[in-house]
């Protein structure tokens, strides 16, 4: 188990440190801002839509290595799924964090994002690890009627 946490811990400070979705986007269909103040992290959020697939994401923003590092990971879970695909994996992700969601398979689909499993031990970051994801959350309920067919 140790061995998986370590792993989890590389994969947390590898996109916290080489971020590649951190830019903005030539052209956006929706952006959003999410900020933390608690601990001050801030993000500017971008999407591109294709009918209803993620076609691209991408940010802007600082903020700790948790809150950098799971905007990253959550843009490389999204891209390429349906709005409603994503909906689904955005709800788990929050569930996960706040220890309702604790089935094994049901977690799957949260591909990397699972490193971020242990931030539930640390009450301090849990506001870090989740503003992308409610950031996200947030684009697609404001903008789900112009995106659902």
């Amino acid at each position: 188990m140790d061995e998986l946490n370590d792993i989890y811990n590389d994969l947390i400070m590898e996109h916290s440190m080489n971020s590649y979705h951190k830019k903005k986007l030539e052209k956006c269909d929706f952006c959003e801002k999410g900020h933390n103040p608690n601990c001050g992290d801030e993000i500017s959020l971008e999407i591109k839509l294709n009918g209803n697939l993620i076609e691209d994401l991408a940010f802007m923003g600082h903020g700790c290595a948790i809150s950098q590092a799971s905007t990253s990971i959550m843009i490389d879970t999204l891209k390429g799924k349906t709005v409603e695909e994503a909906k689904e994996i955005i709800q788990t992700f929050i569930e996960m964090i706040k220890r309702e969601e604790k089935d094994e398979e049901n977690l799957k689909k949260l591909e990397d994002a699972i490193a971020f499993r242990n931030v539930s031990n640390m009450p301090a970051r849990v506001k870090c690890a989740l503003l992308a994801w409610h950031t996200m959350e947030d684009i697609l309920r404001k903008n789900t009627n112009v995106v659902e067919k």
